[in-house]
C-alpha cells in the first residue's frame, strides 16, 4: 500500500499569519505542514461549494419565478370562480324556460362578467373575503 505523496513547497507568509501558525503549531500534536495542509483543503472545499451554490442559485431563482407565475395563475382562477359564483347568485335569476330573448341575456352578462374579471384582477381587488362588493353597479 503506498503512502500519500508529499510535495515540498517554499511559501512566504505574512508576519501576523506566520506567528499565528507558529502559536497553533507549538501546542500538542502541532505540526505546521498538517495545518497548513489542512488549511489549504478546506479553502479548497469552500470554493468548490460556492460554485454549486452559485449554479444551485441560479436554478432555484428560476423555480422561485414559476412558482410566483403558477400562484399568480391559481389567484386569477380564484378570483374568477368567486366573482363567477357571487355575480350568479347575486345577479342571475331562474329563468323558467330557455328562450332566444334569454340566451341573448345570458351572453350580454357573460361578456359583463369578464368585463368585471379583468378590471378586478387589473386593479389588484380581490372578490375573495370582500362580502359586500357590488358586482355590475
Amino acid at each position: 500500500m503506498r503512502g500519500i505523496t508529499k510535495v515540498r513547497q517554499n511559501l512566504y507568509l505574512d508576519r501576523k499569519l506566520n506567528d499565528a501558525l507558529e502559536a497553533l503549531a507549538a501546542g500538542p500534536g502541532g505540526n505546521k505542514s498538517h495545518l497548513v495542509n489542512a488549511a489549504v483543503a478546506d479553502w479548497l472545499e469552500r470554493q468548490g461549494s460556492k460554485k454549486i451554490d452559485d449554479l444551485l442559485k441560479v436554478r432555484l431563482d428560476r423555480m422561485s419565478r414559476d412558482q410566483q407565475r403558477i400562484s399568480r395563475d391559481v389567484n386569477i382562477v380564484l378570483e374568477s370562480l368567486a366573482l363567477f359564483v357571487q355575480y350568479y347568485l347575486s345577479v342571475n335569476a331562474q329563468l323558467p324556460q330557455a328562450d332566444h330573448i334569454a340566451r341573448a341575456a345570458g351572453r350580454a352578462r357573460f361578456a359583463e362578467y369578464i368585463r368585471i374579471v379583468g378590471e378586478q384582477l387589473a386593479s389588484g381587488k380581490r372578490t375573495l373575503g370582500a362580502a359586500d362588493t357590488e358586482i355590475g353597479s
